[in-house]
């Protein structure tokens, strides 16, 4: 095998990388520098040296409880500093720092109970057709992540959040591409995932981070790297996604890129329940200023009274929500620009408007349309189908069922799917095409995630979560949050007639490591 060339250690002096104070627009601190060509290339080339480290299994588990022990250990700075450059608040900010311990450690969990290597062995069968010889089937780590931090949650989808932490579970050392909107709390992430590899022996190229724009697209293309994880937009998130593909060796790249995240309420729900729907929705929609990448941001209400009464109790409620600082002025410029593109369309109406709520805050707000305008093919009504970050839904009202449908047909692939029905639908007392079960069928090539009567903000860490879904939701068919995360960065090998002596030991006959293990179609432990 040929050595991988390093990159021209040369390159233009290095932009300045600076902690930005949402509330105020100012700048904090200068972080440090974005990475040149030779730095990503260095950052790498130690990731890749890391990977025999992660070899044992114990040990890598042993490595993820003190990453969170590590973060748990500095909460009031990493809190602190994270609010400084997020204007998240200390008490969003807490639960997810223990949300990403939480994560850490189950992941650990997961390396100890060694059920993601999906150990499958056939045992020879000459009676088959054809007959059937020794094999022995595992996964393995495919090499150094990439990993793209998110701009919403600076723990939880960062630097120690769930794309490292599934990545480290596999085996799979990463590289950090940080993002610009809190470099300070990414510095300090990536600093306590070191020290708790040192604890354990571990390289501390085993995390590497680097800054720039221009760092995360050298990343993608670096010869090194295996595979990608990235939250953000669907510009962005496309444009990494081609460049993985376009490499001389393409990579995978799972990518979750934006949702609409539709809601659609029954008009017997909205007609038992009015005021607990349209005060849900509000609470849904402006959580984290409505930065949420499951936020609702299109609700199917019906056309008629108890429609009206579901808009007016969500108008209601989202009048008492103050204005929210968002994670940065380009954000707020985005969705101040968004928000008007959209309110100026024909039909539309803004019965509690969105907009600007101080120099540096936005105020929440809601729009209407009727969902007829939405059914053209073409035309400037597409946009009231594509995401809007921040604090706005779109509040679609439909004449009948059947108009309903036809636009969730329309609609692109989303993480979350939601559906409000009447205590009678939910329970399975109506059939036919208005029944519950119907209706829940129809969302469920959307999404990911189908919730019935609930709100998606909110994604726990559990062994059944699966937060992905159909393009451009994602760009691929894994998650990224709970255990079978792990899956994005492995790949099975299958041995064949192996001599035991020659078969690494999750595979021999005695199972010395205690796996759990399918045998000859069985489930064993």
């Amino acid at each position: 095998m040929s050595a991988i060339p390093a990159v021209p250690a040369s390159s233009p002096a290095s932009s300045p990388v600076w902690s930005i104070d949402p509330r105020t627009g100012e700048q904090r601190e200068q972080v440090g520098v974005e990475a040149a060509p030779e730095v990503v290339d260095a950052a790498v080339r130690a990731a890749h040296a890391a990977r025999g480290a992660l070899a044992d299994r114990t040990l890598r588990a042993a490595f993820l409880r003190s990453a969170a022990d590590q973060l748990e250990r500095g909460r009031d700075e990493f809190i602190a500093t994270a609010d400084a450059e997020t204007a998240l608040g200390a008490t969003r900010l807490t639960g997810e720092l223990a949300r990403t311990c939480y994560q850490l450690r189950s992941f650990a969990d997961t390396v100890d109970d060694g059920a993601f290597l999906d150990v499958i062995i056939s045992h020879p069968d000459a009676s088959a057709t054809p007959p059937v010889p020794d094999l022995r089937r595992y996964k393995i780590p495919l090499g150094v992540v990439a990993v793209y931090s998110a701009s919403n949650f600076p723990f939880a989808f960062s630097v120690a959040g769930g794309d490292t932490a599934s990545a480290l579970a596999a085996g799979c050392p990463v590289v950090v591409k940080a993002h610009p909107d809190h470099p300070a709390t990414s510095e300090l992430a990536a600093a306590a995932l070191r020290r708790a590899a040192a604890e354990h022996g571990i390289p501390e190229g085993v995390v590497g981070l680097v800054h720039g724009f221009d760092a995360g697209v050298a990343l993608v293309e670096h010869p090194l790297v295996a595979a990608a994880g990235f939250t953000g937009s669907v510009r962005g998130g496309r444009a990494l996604f081609d460049a993985a593909a376009a490499r001389p060796v393409p990579i995978p790249f799972h990518g979750e890129l934006g949702s609409l995240n539709p809601v659609w309420v029954t008009e017997a729900a909205a007609a038992e329940r009015p005021e607990e729907i349209g005060s849900g929705l509000a609470a849904s929609m402006t959580m984290g200023v409505g930065q949420f990448c499951v936020k609702p941001g299109l609700v199917l209400a019906p056309a008629g009274a108890a429609g009206d009464q579901l808009v007016k109790a969500l108008g209601q409620s989202l009048a008492d929500v103050d204005a929210g600082v968002m994670l940065d002025h380009r954000m707020r410029d985005s969705f101040l620009a968004g928000v008007a593109a959209r309110t100026q369309l024909p039909y539309v109406e803004a019965p509690l408007a969105p907009g600007p709520g101080s120099e540096h805050t936005v105020a929440p707000g809601f729009l209407t349309v009727p969902v007829a305008p939405l059914l053209q093919e073409d035309g400037p009504y597409a946009l009231l189908l594509e995401e809007c970050f921040g604090p706005v839904t779109v509040v679609a009202r439909y004449a009948d069922a059947s108009e309903a449908e036809a636009l969730l047909a329309r609609l692109p692939g989303n993480l979350t799917a939601t559906l409000h029905v009447s205590t009678a639908e939910a329970s399975g007392e109506t059939s036919g095409a208005d029944g519950g079960t119907d209706l829940v069928a129809r969302l469920t090539p959307l999404a990911g995630r189908i919730l019935v009567n609930a709100w998606p903000t909110g994604v726990a860490v559990a062994p059944a979560q699966h937060h992905g879904g159909p393009y451009p939701a994602t760009t691929s068919t894994s998650t990224s949050v709970g255990s079978t995360a792990a899956e994005r960065w492995l790949r099975p090998v299958a041995y064949q007639n192996t001599p035991e002596a020659l078969l690494p030991p999750e595979l021999r006959e005695n199972n010395p490591l205690g796996l759990p293990r399918t045998v000859d179609g069985r489930r064993e432990g």
